[in-house]
């Protein structure tokens, strides 16, 4: 099973708080919702594409948790929580033994021998969305076939960024692109071995 990360992110790189500010999980973060003000129809619809096209999600506790409450309660959404709700959930947490969300199955202790597993499954796609920790455990974990970013045309100067200032070295190979109306780039790139340098 091929294992995607799909992010939004800024062009400064901040994965955090998208859609808005939320205090539980960004307390004293108050530059949220930096994606809301480029209102894009077709972005959107690509982004929907992208969580209907899994046949499975690797999701973080915090982003498991803001999601269950959000999307796992709503049919009138646009196609996202139909999306994410009808699928299977893989939430990675050591905290968490019975989640409430159906089709859930927590993977804890050895996390990336789990995750392994998931990926020696033949075939399909397990997405990671959000869930910006984890997603930069499993690159630097080399777990990652794929990363979907869609960056926005905005810096905002501060907040969790997805990838490390210091950290493993990747080549990339270009898979996809694609250049929205409102500036938006999706971004996708297969993640390869390491990258030559002059």
């Amino acid at each position: 099973m091929k294992l995607t990360i799909s992010l939004q992110l800024t062009l400064d790189g901040v994965a955090q708080a998208n859609g808005g500010n939320n205090e539980e999980m960004d307390p004293g973060f108050t530059r949220g919702g930096w994606a809301i003000p480029h209102n894009d129809a077709e972005a959107v619809q690509y982004i929907l594409e992208t969580w209907q096209r899994p046949d499975a999600f690797l999701l973080g506790r915090k982003t498991y948790s803001l999601f269950d409450t959000y999307w796992g309660a709503r049919s009138d959404d646009g196609g996202f929580g139909e999306a994410i709700s009808s699928k299977p959930k893989y939430l990675v947490s050591t905290t968490v033994d019975d989640p409430s969300w159906e089709q859930t199955t927590v993977i804890s202790g050895d996390v990336a021998a789990g995750i392994r597993e998931l990926k020696a499954q033949p075939g399909g796609e397990l997405l990671v969305v959000g869930s910006t920790a984890l997603a930069r455990w499993l690159l630097e974990n080399e777990l990652v076939d794929e990363l979907n970013l869609v960056q926005f045309p905005v810096i905002v100067g501060e907040g969790e960024r997805f990838l490390p200032q210091q950290g493993l070295d990747f080549a990339l190979d270009l898979v996809d692109s694609r250049v929205f109306g409102t500036g938006i780039v999706a971004l996708t790139y297969g993640v390869g071995g390491r990258p030559q340098y002059a």
